[in-house]
């Protein structure tokens, strides 16, 4: 048996909101510094000039304690003056920045444009806002999602914010990926042999876990990784618990169920976490340990105790794990 969960590292894959759930549990129950996290950065844009991160400013307000729990996104406590003026000056306001927000955005966009990457500018934010768990971008090179609608090809934050979803979507396209280098942390995490898990957030799988998956580097690392990956469903009933990701899968028609995501990842998964709602109706058609846990995440408790049972499976497949391993030796 390998040394237990609580002693190595733990690398979570998320997008913004639904995965930063499980981000925040998992936070809460490992020892400060323990996690990383591997995040989407395609949903990036530039907008008013100003370089907006919305998964990567999601994930850092919520460890901070900051995130705005009405919205979802953005910072609590908000005031609204810049996006006021803005209108009377008939500027663009479909995407809301508040005033704490803007202040993240333009240093960001300065220091972006004095030479800064991405990811040394975040790593630096978050510590100066306390946070222990390292948030990385998968990549410092643009990888941008793209959807095409009966509309046309459509930017995502054109589709998601502006348009509301609303378009028919046929295909998705995340542009720059095919170049793109994974962050050389994130693939030194993936080989280190004190990484004990690698947790795929309960995100939606088509926009924000298949840009990091995209990045070829990313995912080969993660393929030849040693320690278990577990993913959670973000599918609770045949629904999905936040966002357009039913709605997305049934347009490109694929099954909007708690086994959705599974065959999704497919072989880069060793076990997977549904909904105890699902446990008697899921037909488990992958082959792989499947639990059965309370996913949906209301509280800071309801958080930890997934992300405390996502752990233990983890620690539970990684014998398994490590002997499937060596036999592809």
């Amino acid at each position: 048996m390998t040394t237990s969960w609580q002693e190595g590292k733990v690398l979570a894959l998320s997008g913004g909101i639904g995965g930063a759930k499980l981000v925040l549990g998992l936070a809460h129950v490992l020892p400060a510094g323990a996690l990383t996290v591997a995040a989407n950065v395609a949903d990036d844009f530039e907008h008013l000039g100003l370089a907006i991160c919305p998964d990567l400013d999601t994930l850092v307000y919520t460890l901070a304690g900051l995130a705005d729990p009405e919205r979802g996104w953005g910072r609590r406590d908000e005031t609204w003056t810049f996006m006021s003026v803005l209108a009377t000056l008939g500027g663009a306001t479909w995407f809301r920045l508040g005033d704490g927000d803007l202040a993240l955005h333009a240093e960001r966009t300065r220091r972006l444009a004095a030479g800064e990457s991405l990811s040394d500018v975040i790593d630096d934010i978050r510590q100066r806002l306390g946070v222990a768990t390292r948030v990385l971008p998968v990549s410092d090179d643009p990888v941008r999602t793209r959807v095409r609608t009966h509309d046309g090809w459509l930017a995502f934050q054109e589709y998601f914010v502006r348009r509301r979803c609303e378009p028919t979507i046929t295909r998705i396209a995340f542009d720059g990926a095919a170049s793109a280098c994974a962050h050389p942390a994130l693939v030194e995490l993936l080989h280190d042999p004190t990484l004990r898990a690698v947790v795929i957030c309960p995100s939606n799988p088509l926009i924000s876990i298949d840009p990091l998956l995209a990045v070829e580097p990313f995912r080969r690392a993660l393929a030849l990784c040693r320690a278990p990956v577990i993913g959670v469903s973000p599918i609770i009933g045949g629904r999905a618990v936040k966002g357009p990701t039913a709605k997305m899968m049934g347009e490109l028609g694929i099954a909007i169920d708690a086994m959705t995501a599974a065959r999704h990842y497919g072989d880069l998964l060793d076990g997977y976490v549904i909904d105890e709602a699902d446990a008697a109706t899921c037909a488990t058609d992958v082959d792989m340990p499947v639990r059965a846990e309370a996913t949906l995440m209301r509280t800071v408790d309801d958080k930890m105790r997934l992300a405390r049972a996502v752990l233990e499976f983890a620690d539970e497949l990684s014998s398994m794990h490590e002997r499937a391993f060596e036999a592809r030796r």
